[in-house]
């Protein structure tokens, strides 16, 4: 019942904002997609660093952006996310891959500013997120045999987003995406509640506005 709570109060704040952006002007609506290069960090109970490689993931989504002021604009949005790390390593003279794969439904929740340059406009944008994980995997692939099973991690996640991107006078843009995660997502009564895990990772995506 928790968990369900959390996720009708992610899905209802961002259809707030949809639903007001209706009723103004010079609003305008996104749709966007693209690449993550994502990972966990933090440290072991013996106080390690976590040492993972990159897990390639894709991000699909959807905002609006609301005017607040000359150039600057209010932009949430509902994102399809996944997260996670991966490694890799040879054993036996095997080589081994370990893959986390979180799914996330996310509402970044961003201040924008736009200037004019050329013929479009560049964009410089930040704000937090809060995320909601819906289902996750763990595959361990090697030497012909593949082992997949469920991941133990907290739900929820909250974080801070950065990009920088242009946007043509057409609609089109582009923009780098950057993530901090500030939740530890290890689950606090698990026997690893002396470790951390933090999603960090960054990201590019293509999308249309209009």
């Amino acid at each position: 019942m928790k968990n369900r709570l959390l996720l009708i109060v992610l899905l209802l704040a961002v259809s707030a904002p949809f639903a007001i952006a209706q009723e103004r002007s010079n609003v305008s609506f996104g749709i966007l997609g693209g690449i993550n290069f994502q990972n966990l960090n933090g440290e072991l109970p013996n106080g390690d660093k976590l040492e993972n490689d990159m897990l390639l993931g894709y991000h699909v989504g959807v905002n609006v952006q609301i005017p607040i002021a000359p150039e600057f604009y209010f932009q949430p949005g509902l994102m399809y996310s996944i997260k996670g790390a991966k490694n890799t390593y040879t054993a036996l003279g095997s080589e081994f891959t370990d893959e986390i794969k979180i799914n996330y439904l996310e509402v970044p929740l961003n201040l924008v500013y736009k200037a004019p340059l050329g013929s479009g406009f560049f964009m410089l944008g930040f704000g937090p997120y809060v995320a909601y994980g819906i289902s996750g995997k763990q595959v361990f692939e090697g030497n012909s045999l593949t082992l997949e099973r469920g991941v133990d991690y907290k739900d929820f996640d909250a974080g801070a987003n950065i990009f920088a991107g242009y946007e043509t006078a057409g609609g089109l843009f582009l923009q780098l995406d950057t993530q901090f995660g500030m939740l530890n997502i290890i689950p606090d009564d698990s026997s690893d509640d002396q470790s951390t895990a933090k999603n960090t990772g960054f990201g590019l995506s293509l999308g249309y506005r209009f």
